[in-house]
Order: C-alpha cells, then structure tokens, then sequence
C-alpha cells in the first residue's frame, strides 16, 4: 500500500527548514521512494537540500523553486523567510528513479541523457509506467522529446520551475544537484495508478485566427496577417497602452490563447507573458505557423471554482482509493487570483477528503488528455493523484 505525508517549514534557517521537513515528511514511511520538495528562491537551496538529506538519507529527491508560496492542507504557506514544502511517497512496491542534468549541447540532447540515467539509477533498463518531468522555462518541449526518443509516449505530468517575479531566479533539483537551466525526472516503476487531469479550464471565445508569421517558436508576429497584439487588442477590446510590454502577462490572465490538440479534446493555454515595440507577442510554450490560436477566456471567479471542479473530476478518474496528491498550479494563474488565494485552499482541501497533498505554483505545466500526446502548456491546472 502507498502511504504518503506531507511537511513544510518556514524557519529562516534554511538548513533548518529542508531538515524539519523532511523530518516529519517520512515519519512512519517504512520505505521512503521518492521526495518530491519544493522551495523558495528566498531560501538558500542548497542548504534546503543538505538539511532534507540528513533526514532523507538515500532516497531519491527532485523538485523546483515554487512561485510565491505553495498549498498544503495547513494552507497557503509563505513567509518573508521563504518556505519548504515536501511530499514524500512510501510504498514497497514502487522504484522510482530520480535522475537531472543541467542543459548540455540541446535540449533534447539533454532530455535523452536524463532518461538514460533516470532508467540507470532505478536498476532497469526499460520505460516506467509514468514520469514526472520538472524543467527550465524555454524549451520545456524539447526536453520531453529527448526524453520520449527514449522511453517512448509514456503519460507524464509536473511543471516548469518558478520564481517570484519572472527574473529567471528559479531553481531545479535532484538529490546531488541544483541548476536554474535544465530539465530532471522521477520515473515510476510500480503498480500503483496515476490519474492525471490537465486543463485551463477556460471558455473558448468566437474570436480566433492563423498565425501566419512566426519568430522562432514563441513569438508570435502576425494573426491572420495582423500585427498578433493589435490582432488581440481588437479581439479583447483593451487598449494598446494597456498591454504593452510585461504589462500583457497579468492583463492577459483572465484572456490568454489557446491551441487545441489534433483530436480538439484538449485546449492548451498559451500565456502572452510580453508584448514588444513591432506589436509581437512573446508567449509561454511552443507555437507553430499557419495553425490557429483561440482567445480563451475566464473571470477570477471561474479560476478560483475551477479548482474544486478539478479536483473531483480527478477523485472521478482515479475510481479507487487515493494515497496522495501532487497538484501543479500555474503561477500566473495564481497572480490573477490574488489575495482570493484562501479560497482555493478551501477547495483543495473539501476536495482531498484528508489525503495528503501539495499545491506548487510554477511557470508551465505539463500532462495529457485522453488518447492525446503529453503537452506543455501555461495558465494550466496540472492535476495528479496516485493510488493507495
């Protein structure tokens, strides 16, 4: 049987805080397989990493900064001191092999190498069940290419490292390493169930057009030969000045874009996070030319409900006991929700009916719909249980 707990710490100390947590985040797990932390870009992370081994010993770890704070059934947990939060999975069954490099030549050069240790430190040489992928900002897709040419289309989730302000201060970690650009995994060998619920839980509006000019694979030009923030302007009805520069990436929360999958089950968010001076905007994840982007749209009240309603569509997926859940909230999503946050904790915690849990707020998020590929997308609820 998976037993699970969950810990966190805000004491200043940073070794302190990554030693109480873990303390008490394996406390009667007979066989600890895998810790899943996260922290502040406040704390000192390698000082986190160094308490939680004391107590973690050799099981294996990998995690992220969260943006601002995370979600525990205690609450919303921040301080000015930073935070620790943990995870911790137990389960004899189950081998998890936790492996992370800092980006080599490519991205997807670097995803294969991953794989190839992640499979190497589990002592198998075949595809789990499931992974969970944390990575850099950028080239979140590519990463899980290289990972792929590996093991194959294997269901995965998690979600990209975050910072407070989106200056680039986050961090990636593994038990034996800590880099801000990169990619790491947790592979699952075991016979316990994942469910996974990916959305953005957004409207589909009447307004959508084809990308017909595209920089490289983030930056929209032109939207049906328009200027791509003129296009959204007029789409959205905000003013220009309104939206210029970093001033698109909150004004955009409640009004992003979205993709929709080969198949139309799954509409992937794309976050416009700036706007430059020729009217492009630079979005979140990966876009390609001639294909067309929806304008998506929710209030704050439809951001806030929609993770209650998540939740139990993901109790409905997963048709058996729950051991533990791990819930990936986007970051900007968050900073839409604003001081709305506790009611989110509300939902949560109605939802988890006491099963052990952690919220982590991050700058991409990652899952799958349905029979469709593994996506990476922004302003998305990634949302994952495992089986008791």
């Amino acid at each position: 049987m998976l037993k699970s707990n969950v810990a966190y710490s805000t004491n200043k100390d940073s070794y302190k805080a990554g030693q109480e947590t873990a303390k008490k985040a394996v406390k009667d797990l007979m066989q600890t397989k895998v810790a899943f932390l996260y922290t502040s870009v406040d704390n000192d992370v390698e000082k986190v990493l160094e308490g939680a081994k004391a107590e973690l010993g050799t099981a294996p770890i990998v995690g992220c900064t969260s943006s601002a704070g995370i979600i525990v059934p205690d609450g919303f947990i921040s301080s000015e001191n930073g935070f620790v939060g943990m995870l911790a999975l137990g389960d004899p069954n189950t081998t998890v092999g936790v492996a992370g490099y800092k980006k080599q030549k490519t991205a997807r050069e670097t995803g294969r190498l991953v794989a190839q240790e992640a499979m190497k430190n589990a002592g198998l040489d075949f595809a789990p069940e499931y992974f969970y992928m944390v990575a850099s900002p950028g080239e979140e897709e590519d990463y899980l290419k290289g990972i792929e040419d590996v093991i194959g289309r294997v269901p995965f989730f998690g979600g990209s490292a975050a910072d407070n302000t989106v200056e680039g201060k986050w961090s990636i970690f593994t038990g034996d390493s800590v880099f801000s650009d990169g990619v790491a995994v947790a592979f699952f060998y075991t016979d316990k169930k994942m469910a996974n619920v990916y959305t953005g839980a957004y409207h589909e509006t009447g307004n959508a057009g084809i990308v017909t000019k595209l920089k490289e694979k983030r930056t929209i030009v032109e939207i049906d030969g328009v200027p791509a923030l003129k296009k959204y302007a007029s789409w959205t009805g905000k003013k220009l000045k309104d939206i210029e520069g970093g001033n698109l990436l909150l004004q955009s929360v409640t009004e992003p874009l979205g993709v929709k999958d080969r198949l139309g089950d799954l509409v992937a968010i794309r976050h416009p996070m700036s706007a430059n001076k020729d009217y492009s905007i630079n979005v979140g994840n990966h876009v390609a030319l001639n294909t067309a982007v929806i304008q998506m749209q929710a209030s704050v009240d439809e951001l806030i409900k929609s993770t209650g309603d998540t939740m139990k569509e993901l109790n409905k997926e997963m048709e058996g006991d729950v051991g533990a859940y791990l819930l990936v909230h986007c970051g900007g999503r968050r900073l839409g929700i604003g001081e709305r946050i506790d009611e989110v904790v509300k939902q949560l915690k109605k939802e988890a009916k006491g099963v052990p849990f952690i919220t982590i707020f991050t700058f991409g998020e990652y899952g799958l719909k349905d029979h469709g590929a593994n996506t990476c997308g922004g302003l998305m609820l990634s949302f994952t249980a495992f089986s008791k």
